[in-house]
């Protein structure tokens, strides 16, 4: 399709500002490394591969909209967290971010421990092999049923989020005749510079016990003198998609206090603190993400520094990157629908994917990345808003963003780093179908999650 086709497009002179890009990038067939995954490339066609394969010949294989995983890069990334943090520290994979079965099996063969936040998540850590005790257990409100489950089978550690729950775990753990290795989830007041809502770590949110009038300390006290409790930690988490260590250093700093408050007032050193996760990756070119060595060796300074400076043996450290590892192994593959030029704005190109497959957008306003991947293109850029097939104004993949003018029905475009939260957050929005995940590696690719069916949504209506 040329350029005279859309005539409303307007050109890179024109371009708002009120997005992530005001200006078109220099080469719109680039592929930044710093937002694909390890093994994605062009051919000399000038057709993405990932993994050695093109990206027709994996649509055609397995349809669009689909998320393809690059493993050999996932992979990549467990190893160098688990080796930037040594046998000192212990590197928890956050399944919240995106989990299977295969998935739960690379962890493992990769030596990363397992964070689950659900019963559910829970079942698919046990069921696809993981030890028990390499298995955290988060979440604000564990039924009964999920502690039971989590203390027979043998969970390292559960993260304790209230004092609720403190008796009730060390309840359920008595009743076993088991003593359950725990963690008391503190929130420390450090509001990460990052979305609203996804920021976690002040008072007035849902998570963790505060550190303001010592409602931390009091758990602390309960926990102590609980049976069925053994309490080896504390947990902070402070936010999501962080760049800046500033936030890690407050952070730290007020464990190691509540860390010596507890060695004062009970003669105990506790022998653990694990600062969470929330690391960022890079979206688009303009993110600059930190590499696993520097934020391991920024957290290990940071607290032998503040222990240090209480007196305290310094506790080994955990930590939990998900999004970190998985986001950017993966990119969401889309085929090219219709293409609506708007006088004087923007391009609105449409898939056949949408809000189901990326809530992100919508809820976080996060910004993403789009390349025409089928073909390279020497036309001029056009600004365009990837947005899906769904009967919502809000349905936006990408907000703002350049793609080559000549941009026409059935080309195949690419979103990279959708591997954290896209498929685990994806929905059936308008009885859309959730897109298969489709793991590539060495020229072969296969299934690790089906496409849903029309029989699945169906057998489900029992109506």
């Amino acid at each position: 399709m040329s350029r005279s086709a859309h005539p409303a497009g307007p050109r890179h002179a024109d371009v708002l500002t009120e997005g992530h890009y005001s200006a078109p990038p220099a080469d719109l067939n680039f592929l930044d490394p710093k937002v694909w995954s390890g093994t994605v490339s062009r051919d000399k066609g000038g057709e993405l591969t990932v993994g050695g394969l093109e990206v027709s010949r994996l649509a055609e294989e397995f349809g669009t909209p689909a998320y393809f995983l690059d493993e050999t890069d996932f992979r990549a990334r467990c190893r160098a967290w688990a080796d930037a943090f040594g046998r000192d520290a212990d590197v928890f994979y956050a399944g919240k971010a995106f989990l299977s079965r295969a998935v739960v099996r690379w962890l493992h063969e990769e030596g990363l421990n397992l964070d689950v936040c659900s019963g559910t998540e829970l079942a698919t850590a046990l069921d696809a092999g993981m030890p028990a005790e390499r298995i955290a257990f988060h979440g604000n409100n564990k039924s009964e049923a999920e502690i039971r489950r989590a203390v027979e089978a043998g969970v390292g550690r559960i993260v304790l989020d209230s004092f609720q729950e403190i008796v009730r775990v060390a309840h359920i753990a008595q009743e076993l005749g088991k003593v359950q290795k725990a963690f008391i989830r503190v929130t420390v007041g450090v509001e990460a510079h990052t979305h609203e809502f996804i920021a976690t770590a002040h008072e007035d949110q849902k998570f963790g016990i505060a550190l303001a009038d010592g409602q931390a300390a009091e758990a602390v006290r309960r926990a102590l003198k609980l049976d069925g409790l053994e309490l080896i930690g504390i947990h902070s988490h402070i936010g999501s998609q962080i760049f800046d260590m500033a936030g890690f250093e407050v952070s730290a700093r007020r464990v190691v206090q509540l860390l010596a408050e507890v060695r004062d007032e009970h003669g105990v050193e506790l022998p653990e603190i694990d600062l969470g996760g929330g690391l960022g990756i890079a979206y688009t070119s303009e993110d600059d993400p930190r590499e696993p060595h520097e934020i391991a060796k920024a957290l290990g300074e940071i607290v032998t520094r503040e222990c240090s400076a209480a007196g305290l043996r310094a506790p080994r450290i955990s930590v939990e990157p998900g999004r970190a590892i998985v986001g950017p192994t993966a990119f969401t593959l889309y085929e090219v629908g219709t293409i609506k030029p708007l006088e004087g704005l923007r391009t609105y190109v449409s898939v056949d994917g949408g809000m189901s497959d990326n809530i992100r957008t919508a809820l976080y306003d996060a910004e993403y990345s789009v390349s025409l991947v089928s073909r390279t293109s020497d036309a001029e850029p056009m600004l365009v808003r990837v947005v899906g097939k769904h009967c919502e104004s809000g349905d936006i993949v990408v907000r703002d963003a350049f793609l080559p003018a000549d941009l026409a029905p059935g080309d195949l475009i690419a979103v990279p780093a959708t591997g954290a939260y896209c498929r685990s957050m994806a929905s059936n929005y308008n009885h859309a179908l959730r897109p298969p995940v489709v793991a590539v590696r060495d020229g072969s690719a296969r299934v690790i999650v089906r496409r849903e069916t029309e029989e699945d949504l169906l057998r489900l209506d029992v109506g």
